[in-house]
């Protein structure tokens, strides 16, 4: 482990942020993966030739980036998507949540037919049994009136899995944050085609069928948009408006 490690340079002002360097390379060469336990503070401090201080510094700075997580009496581990935030184009903060959840649309509407095109043509038995399983879970959890957010999530997250491409799974924080969205703006108003939307999505991409598996994923987030913009309540355009004549 030792001989992957390079020399850490003593300028005060960037110690903490060079041994987080260090533990970042640490956690990729040896190909430490979600969960694993990182060495306690002692080891590191005696592996990196650095005080404690400078340890827990840099373990800060790792939280931050969302690389690793402490556990409260367990220890440091690597988090489940290191680097990745959980709200990388800070969403949360937007106040309308109706025109968000419109602008959400939009952007799915760019990625998620070509993700389902792509995932048709790539996916294996085992992709496809798990996007199905998706599909019928989340399904179980509408017909039973509960939450769904998390399975409907689950669902597209599993067929961007399909697709084999890294970068596509990468961008799946953001997607989940608009069906999470969507979901809660929507209430109960897209159940039912919900479900069978998803059915829909899921035998295309069985059958191999890129061209369905597109189309029907566009028809799917074309519907939800409307469906966001016919919500009770005033339009963005309309808040624009007011705002310019002051009534």
């Amino acid at each position: 482990m030792e001989k992957d490690l390079k020399p850490v340079k003593r300028t005060p002002k960037l110690l903490a942020e060079q041994v987080a360097g260090q533990i970042t390379d640490l956690i990729k060469t040896n190909k430490w993966e979600a969960g694993y336990k990182l060495p306690n503070e002692f080891e590191m401090a005696s592996l990196l030739h650095v005080g404690r201080g400078t340890i827990r510094e840099a373990v800060k700075l790792l939280v931050a980036q969302n690389v690793v997580e402490i556990r409260r009496g367990c220890g440091t581990f690597v988090c489940e998507k290191p680097g990745m935030a959980k709200d990388p184009l800070g969403l949360s903060f937007v106040a309308d949540k109706k025109k968000l959840a419109q602008d959400m649309c939009e952007v799915r509407l760019l990625i998620e037919p070509q993700i389902a095109a792509i995932a048709a043509e790539r996916a294996d038995e085992n992709h496809i049994s798990r996007v199905r399983e998706l599909c019928e879970l989340t399904e179980k959890k509408i017909l039973a009136g509960e939450k769904y957010a998390e399975e409907d999530a689950a669902f597209h997250e599993a067929l961007a899995s399909c697709t084999g491409n890294q970068v596509m799974m990468q961008l799946m924080p953001i997607i989940r944050k608009g069906v999470a969205l969507f979901i809660d703006v929507t209430s109960t108003e897209r159940r039912a085609a919900t479900i069978e939307e998803h059915r829909l999505i899921v035998e295309a991409v069985a059958e191999g069928d890129s061209a369905k598996a597109a189309e029907v994923m566009e028809e799917h987030i074309r519907k939800s948009k409307i469906n966001v913009r016919d919500l009770p309540g005033k339009s963005h355009k309309e808040d624009k408006e007011k705002g310019k004549t002051g009534l």
